[in-house]
């Protein structure tokens, strides 16, 4: 193609040659840089909640983890922004459709997808980029994908907390109904059990045989220190005798194992067991309907927060730096290179074109 072009009569002339192309790259070179173009950008970053000072509450309200789960943010928030309803966000918002007097929309949406780059940057800096000959048209389109993409990413946390919403309001019902039932058998074992605080109760009535042995200990030595003194008909001996005896009947009483004495260990070995089981059952009851509670109180405290997605940390703006057309650049390189190949093509023409050249002369 190089020896073609060098071959062909309007070339042979070296100053043709050069106004040619000269005229080729001022002509590309000014596509460059005429009309002038101009870069819009905007400046965003995911938050978290550290971010917004609110990690602690949430941490309490069960409200700290992402509803996009382990998946980066900076990556979910580029997806988003280079989506259609971002796009159609944007068309609506600015109303392109008469803006632009294009009232095709598959063409508004080819329009911005060719012309918007969305990016990432290091640190989770994402930007969103636009050039354009109407430096205000590209400055509201930068702007308005900034807001889309705050909205939708908040649309996106709402919807996924309604959705865990419906799952705690099953659960926190499920949970009351459990708690009713436990604390409705704690009452009707208390009311059977006629305690009024059953573990109190117990703990007196487990403390009655200990109290007994003591006094029992305690006449047997009155009733030695008696004897010293009188006989065994004596009132006083006879007396201790009697208190001794009966205190014994109480303690055998209290030690056997039949749960029909209600004061027996056998009884308060059943009714603690009971107790127990009532008592556990209702902990749990408790701890599951606060634990479901506090985290139905996070999902209102996330769908305040949801809009708080994203920080804009510049605001749409026009770049001071020159913008240059690169598809003119690229051909104004292109012709250059074409110039310099076809000149040293003839100042070093290969062995056949050489030969060729020879012949025709001959």
């Amino acid at each position: 193609m190089i020896g073609r072009l060098a071959a062909w009569r309007p070339f042979a002339s070296g100053w043709l040659r050069a106004i040619v192309f000269l005229l080729l790259i001022g002509v590309s070179a000014l596509a460059a840089i005429y009309p002038p173009r101009h870069l819009a950008a905007t400046s965003l970053t995911p938050t978290d909640p550290e971010s917004l000072g609110l990690s602690g509450t949430l941490g309490q309200l069960g409200a700290i983890n992402s509803v996009f789960g382990n998946q980066t943010a900076v990556e979910v928030a580029i997806r988003v922004a280079r989506g259609v309803s971002v796009r159609n966000a944007a068309i609506n918002d600015l109303r392109l459709t008469q803006r632009l007097h294009q009232y095709d929309r598959v063409r508004l949406h080819r329009w911005l997808e060719d012309r918007v780059n969305v990016r990432a940057l290091r640190g989770g800096i994402i930007t969103i980029e636009m050039t354009s000959r109407d430096p205000a048209l590209a400055r509201d389109v930068v702007g308005a994908y900034a807001k889309a993409v705050q909205q939708q990413l908040a649309q996106i946390n709402r919807r996924q907390t309604a959705y865990k919403r419906d799952i705690l309001l099953k659960l926190v019902s499920d949970s009351a109904e459990r708690l009713a039932t436990a604390q409705n058998a704690y009452d009707s074992f208390r009311l059977t059990a006629r305690y009024a605080d059953p573990r109190s109760s117990m703990q007196a009535i487990a403390q009655r045989i200990p109290q007994i042995e003591i006094a029992i200990r305690s006449r047997q030595v009155q009733l030695e220190a008696a004897r010293k003194l009188f006989t065994d008909n004596h009132l006083s001996v006879k007396q201790i005798k009697a208190e001794l005896a009966e205190m014994q009947a109480q303690l055998d009483q209290a030690k056997t194992t039949s749960p029909d004495n209600d004061e027996s260990v056998g009884r308060l070995v059943g009714q603690s067991s009971q107790l127990f089981k009532l008592e556990r059952e209702l902990a749990v009851a408790k701890s599951l309907y606060d634990s479901y509670m506090r985290y139905l109180q996070g999902t209102a405290v996330e769908d305040m927060t949801s809009t708080a997605n994203v920080r804009v940390l510049e605001a749409p703006y026009i770049d001071t730096t020159r913008q240059y057309y690169l598809p003119a650049v690229a051909a104004a390189i292109g012709f250059l290179l074409l110039w310099m190949a076809i000149e040293f093509y003839r100042l070093r023409p290969p062995a056949g074109a050489r030969l060729d050249r020879e012949e025709a002369h001959a």
